[in-house]
């Protein structure tokens, strides 16, 4: 057990645990109302979140636990964002964000999806597949499109709210949030080859070796 918990404890894998605690101020800040804190706590977020790969590379600190927490942290995150920005979204006072709040539940839907799939993978003793291109574009594009929501966003934007001729349309905001929607469309359907082969080769093993048993 020391020697996992020794070989684990990098520098990559605590700024990802740091990552996931974030999540906490950064909610408590965004229901207060106190946008800018959030918006530099979500900004925070999603540059520890190319430090921590970078350092794994560079220092050469990749461990199989980090593997495993870098996508829960995006995905956790996202979910986060995605929770607090539907609701805001539903209750907004403009018609048009009220309209399209639902597109958050892309979000929602795809993350939960690969949190319970990848859970699913781990306990039939099947590798999670690492992160395709895809997958990588649509999570940098919405930390940067969730990023300029909490800047500019009629309501929520803190810097809309100090400079308010600085201010998105909400046509603008509906577009930004249907882009980063298709990019993660884009990414589950990136992952989809993958984990059927994967799954494929997992009941192949597992036949083999019921085969051999017998």
């Amino acid at each position: 057990m020391g020697a996992y918990i020794k070989k684990n404890l990098t520098v990559p894998n605590l700024i990802c645990v740091g990552r996931i605690l974030l999540l906490i101020p950064f909610v408590l800040l965004y229901l207060r109302g106190q946008y800018a804190w959030a918006l530099g706590l979500l900004v925070l977020s999603g540059v520890s979140d190319i430090l921590d790969g970078t350092i794994a590379r560079r220092f050469n600190q990749v461990s199989e636990l980090g593997k495993l927490l870098d996508p829960v942290a995006d995905k956790v995150t996202q979910i986060t964002l995605a929770i607090v920005l539907l609701i805001q979204f539903m209750h907004a006072q403009t018609e048009l964000m009220r309209t399209y709040a639902w597109i958050f539940l892309v979000f929602l839907g795809k993350d939960l999806f690969m949190l319970a799939g990848g859970a699913a993978m781990l306990l039939l003793k099947m590798r999670p597949q690492p992160a395709e291109i895809f997958g990588k574009i649509s999570t940098i594009m919405f930390y940067i499109i969730m990023s300029f929501l909490l800047g500019f966003a009629p309501e929520i934007g803190a810097i809309a709210q100090r400079y308010p001729a600085l201010t998105f349309s909400p046509t603008l905001v509906i577009i930004l949030v249907a882009l980063s929607a298709l990019l993660t469309l884009a990414a589950l359907a990136s992952y989809v080859p993958g984990i059927a082969k994967e799954v494929k080769r997992g009941f192949a093993a597992r036949a083999a070796s019921a085969s051999e048993e017998v």
